[in-house]
């Protein structure tokens, strides 16, 4: 992969409109959990091993279809977030790193991967803009039911959106950890303001006396 690829109706439609309407009435979506570089943005956020994966799914079943396509097989940590901009939402230039609140030491993820699930035809703004260094390398307008994946140590940023109406995506930052990074991701782990960072149904992540 240079920079980035992109996949078109990557879904059936049936699917993507019921991942619309979960996420939408997810009691977890709410004002974003993300850092500041997110203006006026809403979701939540699961983070997860690849150990963890059927217990995401036994909760959220509405993502099983995305991570069974979008999650990539040598990778094994997973912080993935619905993402709702609507008039006036942008995301400002950043790389992403947000397992690093879990440990410090990790490095960027090695693929993004962002699935657009709802996107108003008549779209002013919200393009995804990539860089490598100082050099855009991409801008992505996106489209309904496009997979895009890009590499994980670009910057990147989402224009404002200048129309009504909402852009909806599904977000997955895929990681490379060594045995000792993982040691410090939870297993499966939800963030929201709803909550806060919860372990859900009983999963927690042991304690270094428990390991």
């Amino acid at each position: 992969m240079k920079y980035y690829r992109q996949n078109p109706n990557a879904f059936p439609i049936a699917y993507l409109n019921d991942l619309r309407g979960e996420i939408l009435a997810c009691p977890y979506f709410a004002l974003n959990n993300l850092n500041r570089d997110f203006i006026n943005t809403k979701g939540f956020s699961v983070v997860f091993q690849q150990a963890g994966k059927e217990k995401v799914e036994r909760m959220f079943p509405f993502f099983k279809l995305y991570l069974d396509l979008a999650l990539q097989p040598d990778c094994n940590a997973f912080y993935l977030n619905p993402l709702l901009l609507k008039e006036g939402s942008r995301v400002d230039p950043h790389i992403d790193r947000s397992l690093r609140s879990y440990c410090k030491t990790i490095l960027p993820p090695a693929i993004v991967s962002v699935l657009y699930v709802q996107v108003v035809s008549d779209l002013q703004g919200g393009e995804l803009i990539l860089r490598n260094h100082k050099q855009q390398v991409g801008q992505i307008r996106p489209q309904v039911n496009q997979l895009v994946h890009f590499q994980g140590d670009l910057t990147h940023s989402v224009n404002a959106v200048e129309s009504t109406g909402t852009r909806l995506s599904l977000v997955c930052e895929q990681y490379r950890l060594s045995d000792a990074e993982l040691q410090e991701i939870p297993e499966f782990i939800v963030e929201s303001r709803v909550v806060g960072k919860r372990p859900l149904a009983g999963i927690s992540k042991k304690s270094k006396s428990e390991r």
